[in-house]
């Protein structure tokens, strides 16, 4: 059986006979139709998704998402720069024999701290990326 587009439809598709109304305000209207633009779902979809299937699916603003992401990427970035010039600096340090052991001993901790949660994060990313990957 062909829709009005000409294409098959799936056999979840012709199983839908059941109508459900829905009423709104004018601005959870507004809201709604906010939101299946930002997410690119349409509107039956977006109610199937959150009523039927609960929080299996997340609906994200991926938009928005990867507005942050590319945020937290750029300070990773500037922490990543910033480690460079220490280290750099600390070189310059001890070829003039002015490096104290205090400050390396100092600093040894901060830098091993500074890895495990540069790899929380990563791992905290890949499961959003998931999450994402998931909604379509």
């Amino acid at each position: 059986m062909k829709n009005r587009k000409g294409n098959l439809k799936t056999v979840a598709h012709k199983q839908r006979t059941r109508r459900f109304e829905l009423r709104l305000s004018e601005a959870e209207r507004a809201q709604f139709l906010d939101l299946e633009n930002a997410l690119g779902l349409s509107r039956a979809d977006i109610v199937r998704i959150r009523v039927l299937q609960h929080s299996k699916k997340m609906l994200v603003n991926t938009t928005e998402i990867m507005k942050l992401l590319d945020g937290i990427g750029t300070q990773i970035g500037r922490s990543g720069n910033n480690i460079n010039q220490l280290a750099r600096h600390a070189n310059t340090l001890q070829q003039q024999g002015m490096l104290h052991s205090a400050i390396m001993r100092d600093l040894i901790p901060l830098l091993t701290e500074y890895v495990r949660l540069q790899r929380e994060l990563e791992q905290s990313i890949r499961q959003l990326i998931r999450l994402i990957r998931g909604q379509t």
